[in-house]
């Protein structure tokens, strides 16, 4: 039977921190063997907030599969139409943004599955299989096994659902979006507060149980991985590319500024 290998789920079914990259200014396919250096397991290349296509979404897809890292793309919210496209043309994983009940999450699934678990429309020459001609029955399977489903918990409605979510059948990880909770909790921009302390574990409690994986992204100082990844987080989208530039630009100018 043919598998896909999908790294960042390798990390995860592993019991391992599987770490992700943001990808909102970059736009040449070097981004994905770089960021594999870097140590990075997944690209999270988003279309929701920034001007990236379709295209260029795919074209990095391929090449991070050649990479050995895993291209996951978050779509802006319910547009499974722009989903199953970069899934056909290399996607490893869709992450899906504001999911706050199961009615939503099983939408999710029912479009991004192939039969018997959805209703994705099957598509040929699969970049997953280096465009090899492959059974069809054995493709839809490989690929159903592989791909990694996220939605994202960015409301307290979410969590007030994040069981039932939890338990829909073919969702992988629930990612809290940690910035946008916060905001829609009248506390943006703090990240440690007690309220989405309260959420992660309301988050993290309904993966245990159901066997999903929880994740985090929107935090991004030590103190917030430490306290989520010790508290059972597995999946962390660890910054982004433009802030990774801004970090080390600042450094550096300070540093040679600072020798005069």
């Amino acid at each position: 039977m043919k598998t896909i290998i999908n790294p960042a789920r390798a990390r995860l079914e592993a019991g391992e921190v599987s770490i992700g990259v943001g990808l909102r200014v970059s736009r040449t396919v070097d981004i994905a063997k770089a960021m594999k250096t870097a140590g990075y397991d997944w690209l999270f290349i988003d279309l929701e907030h920034s001007p990236i296509s379709i295209d260029t979404a795919v074209q990095i897809s391929v090449a991070a599969l050649d990479a050995g890292i895993s291209p996951l793309v978050r779509v802006p919210s319910m547009e499974h139409w722009m989903a199953t496209r970069v899934l056909d043309g290399g996607a490893l994983g869709i992450v899906m943004p504001h999911v706050d009940n199961a009615d939503q999450a099983r939408e999710v699934v029912n479009r991004l599955k192939y039969p018997p678990i959805g209703h994705r429309s099957v598509a040929g020459g699969a970049a997953v299989f280096d465009f090899e001609k492959v059974d069809v029955g054995e493709s839809i399977a490989a690929i159903n096994a592989s791909i990694l489903i996220t939605v994202m918990i960015e409301t307290p409605e979410a969590v007030a659902n994040a069981d039932e979510i939890a338990a829909v059948d073919g969702v992988d990880v629930l990612l809290i979006g940690t910035g946008d909770l916060a905001a829609e909790m009248g506390i943006p921009g703090q990240p440690s507060h007690e309220k989405i302390i309260a959420a992660y574990e309301t988050v993290i409690a309904a993966c245990k149980k159901h066997g999903k994986w929880a994740g985090m992204g929107g935090a991004y100082e030590e103190p917030e991985y430490r306290r989520y990844i010790g508290m059972g987080v597995r999946m962390v989208l660890a910054s982004g590319d433009l802030n990774l530039m801004m970090q080390a630009g600042t450094a550096m100018t300070r540093l040679v500024r600072g020798c005069l």
